[in-house]
Order: C-alpha cells, then sequence, then structure tokens
C-alpha cells in the first residue's frame, strides 16, 4: 500500500472544508487561499484548486467578483454565499463529531 497516496486521499477528503474555512473571514482569490492553505501544511496545487473553486460555485456556495489590480490584470475575488456559510456551518458540526471520533478511536489503550 501506498502511504503518499492514502496520504493525499486524506488531504483532498478536507480540502473542500479548508477552502469555506478560508473564505469565512473574507473574500480572498486563489493565490490568497493557495497561501493560507500552504500557510497551514496543507500542500495543494493551482491545478487542483481551480476545479473545485467552479464547482463550489456552481453548487451555490461561493460567488466571486472581479476587482482591479495595481500589480497586472484584475482578480477574481470569492466570497461564501447564504447557502455557503449555512453548508460551512453543517461541515464544522460534522468535523468535530468526526475529529472527536477519530481521537477517541486512536488514542484508546489496549485493553488487557
Amino acid at each position: 500500500m501506498n502511504i503518499e497516496n492514502t496520504k493525499a486521499q486524506m488531504r483532498k477528503g478536507v480540502l473542500e472544508f479548508c477552502i469555506l474555512s478560508v473564505l469565512k473571514e473574507k473574500d480572498a482569490y486563489t493565490s490568497e487561499i493557495l497561501d493560507t492553505l500552504k500557510n497551514a501544511k496543507l500542500l495543494v496545487v493551482e491545478g487542483t484548486v481551480y476545479p473545485l473553486l467552479t464547482r463550489l460555485k456552481n453548487d451555490g456556495l461561493l460567488n466571486y467578483r472581479w476587482e482591479e489590480s495595481t500589480s497586472g490584470p484584475p482578480r477574481k475575488y470569492y466570497g461564501l454565499t447564504e447557502n455557503g456559510k449555512i453548508f460551512l456551518t453543517e461541515l464544522n458540526g460534522t468535523w468535530t463529531e468526526l475529529s472527536d471520533a477519530v481521537n477517541i478511536i486512536t488514542n484508546q489503550k489496549s485493553q488487557s
């Protein structure tokens, strides 16, 4: 079994949740989102994030606006819709439950 593949699958599973969480405080453009994820040690590439942002937008969880940039072409800023905020709140609850359950299981002492 390839451990790197398993680790990559685990990261992919939480990427949507992390992107929505990045956008809960303020709108951001793609490179800001990528920087935030990288600073948290969640290494992803643009080729993974762009399709996910498009899917989240198509699902009605994100919207975007174009904003002029002083250092290049206009930037597309993503933000949460009202549905996105509700969805993120539900994901937060699910994450807490799942995280607690995994911690209980992985930290159990073997019973003699």
